[in-house]
């Protein structure tokens, strides 16, 4: 569009993927979310179709940016970025005070030290267990047999969590369905899962060093057990965006307008 300089980020994870478009001033003028599926590219360009439409605008031509764990698949990008990086400049834009990051998808989690330039300076990813992701999440509730959506507000219920001593997932479930068998509370056994997988993710983030501001991103963050939990674990309030599971995308979209 003559006149108006355009930027779009993707960011390609293994549940979902995220497109976020930005004008020249590094506000976001449209973005779209997918589940990512068999096909990270049909998903992808579902993403771009979708915020073209939304917003009325001809991205042909538009710079754009991949990131994400599909993001070397996406061959019609200028270029691919690691997330560590687009997840801190996403962050930094969207509040330059926060020092640590900690972002947690559906199959994965890491922790970002933010330097005052927004990039990163340190970070940790969690290892191929699931423990600390949102994978964790979706298996226990559904052995629990309620909906991820409800899986969070039902630990919120509890005072006395249970505790699930596993840190492998498919351990840690069969030791939820043995709760079960033992007659513990739905919501005792989802305050434990929660306690479980914020102490995975806490662990993780004092590998890097707790700073404060901290920011959490990503699905998880949308939970507001995991969020209780894990501010518990750190000692430390949690600064959440309102579209945590888009600061990926903004991070691509930002750096493709220096393209």
């Amino acid at each position: 569009m003559p006149g108006r300089r355009l930027g779009i980020g993707l960011d390609v994870g293994s549940t979902t993927t995220k497109t976020v478009m930005v004008d020249s001033q590094g506000n976001i003028s449209g973005s779209y979310l997918v589940p990512t599926g068999a096909s990270a590219t049909k998903a992808a360009l579902r993403c771009l179709e979708e915020v073209g439409r939304k917003t009325a605008t001809d991205i042909t031509g538009v710079p754009t940016i991949s990131t994400g764990y599909g993001r070397s698949l996406i061959d019609f990008a200028e270029k691919s970025v690691t997330e560590i990086t687009c997840h801190s400049i996403g962050v930094h834009h969207l509040n330059p005070s926060i020092r640590l990051l900690i972002d947690v998808g559906g199959q994965d989690s890491k922790v970002i030290r933010i330097g005052e330039n927004g990039r990163p300076t340190d970070f940790e990813l969690n290892d191929k267990c699931s423990a600390g992701t949102g994978r964790f999440l979706e298996v226990m509730a559904r052995v629990l047999e309620i909906s991820i959506d409800q899986l969070g507000p039902l630990a919120l219920q509890s005072d006395t969590p249970c505790t699930i001593s596993s840190t492998c997932t498919v351990f840690a479930e069969s030791e939820v369905v043995g709760r079960i068998g033992a007659g513990e509370s739905s919501k005792d056994i989802a305050a434990g899962v929660h306690v479980a997988i914020a102490s995975k993710v806490g662990t993780l983030s004092k590998r890097v060093g707790v700073v404060k501001p901290v920011c959490v991103t990503g699905g998880v963050a949308l939970n507001p057990a995991f969020r209780h939990y894990l501010s518990k674990q750190l000692g430390a309030e949690l600064w959440v965006p309102d579209n945590p599971q888009l600061t990926g995308a903004l991070g691509a979209a930002l750096l493709s307008l220096e393209t």
